[in-house]
């Protein structure tokens, strides 16, 4: 018995069905094979045992729901022609005495029970619809965040699918029905994880049994893009298969190859040498690793009126060059990775006498005043009485490393770099003002990247950086090593750098454009990184990730225990109490 809780027009459905009846087909090929079953009459009528009625679905349009049912009938009539064509009898079930399941309605607001009792069921499967948090209707927002709640998920800003598994784990709760659904790839990458999945697997006892690595999934229609999704099957405990099937692609468009596994991650990848396979990253404030403190750049919340571009800050510097001193450099990712220049008025710490000398200063000073009053919200509001204060002030006052929030995804290595006063870096930068080049050199390794790629969320299909989730969470090499040993390389690839200097990080950085010398570089550094974290060399990226996923493991674990701990000792203080 099949479900599809967002069927759609029914493909899932229907194509489940076609797949069913060949497998049947199959069997009794086998069947009547054998010389007692060849001297039988039989009439071919009684064959099949198959039939439409076996398929549930739910889509909450009317029209779609209605092709559903049609199209399964369709192709009940084409499977009952094969069947004729095999066995030279002529089969077809009319009148049509069976019908599909197709209800008409709102998936996450019907109870699936009334539908198809949970015991009943076989599978749950199919594409329920997509939708980041940002792209929801305020309604969709609302009964999402009601429903993920009362299902025990952690987050509120989860992808919209992740409701369907949500809602089919609590349905089969105890019940035999095995999962699957193709999904956005963000449920498997950055904070979703630790928001959907510890409660599929606690909460619903669940397991991966199969998955689908991110893959392009498109449709051939005029104008529809391609999504990069993934595929989840999941069991129960006592369901789940000895070896778990783990299909990856090399190419997002092209086929997979499949690899055996005794368990594996939400992040998808091998977690049978996990001591917990269900393990996922949770956000820090600081980094577990020892590295520096990192943090964001400045917000001004100006609504524009103290950025300039070149034109803007000469103008201004003509009219008053008593000025000067207070436009610097405003550098956010975009400008440091794409080398645009733009400025921003820095008033803080001005005296007033001096700002009051300055008439087109106040005039933007006096526009800030307004922006925060009116237009800014309740954070602008709380910051109207201040104009010449920024909501966040990040201000270095020595040379300091920077890290690009987005970053292409096409690039092999986020373009990390170093900026050096009066610059100031924008809140699209995050900023480690104590690092040093063994930093720089461990952060700009394709093993932190094979780090971030995992770990890191996306925005669309760029990579995201996030300090809590990726830097303050990535494994150093083990104390044993030395990791000052790298600085040399770190330093060639600077070089490397500064011997283009005409080129932009984004030339630099770019596959089809990067400078052979700084390739070598690169993969030179690459090398050294790999060395300390293990003397054999790792065959492919995922295989770094592995391995640097049992190092966060033994970091956390005495986190964990003592997050136990001090919940053994609430738990006696309220007994005693």
């Amino acid at each position: 018995t099949f479900f599809d809780p967002a069927c759609g027009c029914g493909n899932f459905l229907v194509i489940a069905y076609r797949e069913m009846r060949r497998l049947e087909l199959e069997v009794l090929r086998e069947l009547l094979r054998s010389e007692e079953t060849h001297v039988l009459q039989f009439d071919v009528s009684s064959l099949s045992r198959l039939d439409v009625d076996r398929f549930y679905g739910i889509e909450i349009g009317e029209f779609p729901a209605r092709i559903a049912e049609v199209a399964l009938w369709m192709m009940d009539h084409l499977m009952n022609n094969e069947l004729s064509l095999e066995f030279g009898q002529s089969y077809a079930r009319i009148p049509l005495e069976r019908s599909p399941h197709i209800h008409c309605g709102d998936a996450l607001e019907m109870d699936w029970e009334e539908l198809l009792p949970a015991e009943d069921c076989s599978f749950v499967f199919g594409n329920p619809p997509f939708g980041g948090f940002v792209v929801r209707t305020e309604a969709k927002q609302r009964q999402a965040r009601m429903l993920m709640a009362d299902l025990g998920a952690t987050g509120s800003r989860l992808d919209y699918v992740a409701a369907w598994f949500l809602k089919a784990g609590d349905y089969r709760n105890g019940a035999r029905a095995r999962i699957g659904f193709v999904a956005t790839n963000s449920i498997t990458q950055g904070e979703q994880v630790a928001q959907l999945w510890p409660t599929l697997f606690s909460r619903y006892g669940l397991e991966i049994a199969f998955a689908h690595r991110t893959f392009a999934w498109g449709s051939d229609a005029r104008g529809m893009a391609h999504v990069h999704v993934v595929i989840v099957g999941l069991t129960d405990r006592a369901g789940a298969p000895p070896v778990r099937r783990l299909f990856s692609y090399n190419d997002p468009k092209g086929d997979p190859h499949e690899s055996a596994h005794a368990a594996l991650s939400p992040y998808l990848f091998d977690a049978g040498g996990l001591q917990n396979p269900h393990l996922v990253v949770q956000r820090e404030r600081s980094s577990l690793g020892g590295f520096p403190r990192i943090g964001v750049g400045t917000k001004p919340v100006d609504g524009g009126h103290y950025i300039l571009d070149a034109t803007e800050r000469a103008n201004l510097l003509a009219a008053e060059p008593g000025a000067r001193t207070m436009v610097r450099p405003f550098i956010g990712g975009r400008e440091h990775i794409n080398g645009i220049e733009r400025w921003i008025l820095y008033p803080p710490g001005e005296s007033p006498e001096t700002l009051r000398s300055l008439p087109h200063v106040m005039r933007r000073i006096q526009a800030v005043r307004n922006y925060r009053a009116s237009e800014a919200g309740k954070l602008g509001r709380s910051l109207a009485t201040r104009p010449t204060d920024f909501h966040v002030t990040v201000v270095p006052m020595t040379h300091f490393l920077v890290i690009p929030e987005v970053s292409a995804e096409r690039r092999h290595y986020v373009p990390i770099g170093h900026l050096s006063p009066p610059t100031i870096p924008s809140n699209q930068l995050l900023v480690v003002e104590a690092a040093t080049l063994t930093h720089f050199a461990l952060l700009t390794s394709a093993m932190h990247m094979a780090w971030l790629r995992f770990i890191g969320g996306r925005l669309k299909s760029d990579y995201r950086y996030s300090s809590g989730l990726v830097y303050n969470t990535f494994p150093p090499p083990p104390k044993s090593t030395d990791p000052s040993e790298l600085e040399p390389f770190a330093q060639a690839v600077l070089d490397a750098r500064t011997a283009h200097p005409e080129a932009t990080l984004a030339d630099l950085y770019d596959p089809d454009l990067m400078p052979a010398g700084l390739r070598r570089a690169h993969q030179t550094l690459d090398r050294a990184v790999d060395r300390l974290y293990r003397p054999r060399r790792f065959s492919s990226e995922r295989e770094r990730v592995e391995h640097l996923f049992a190092l966060y493991e033994h970091m956390r674990a005495p986190l964990t225990a003592g997050a136990k701990k001090k919940t053994r000792r609430k738990r006696a203080r309220r007994v005693r109490q």
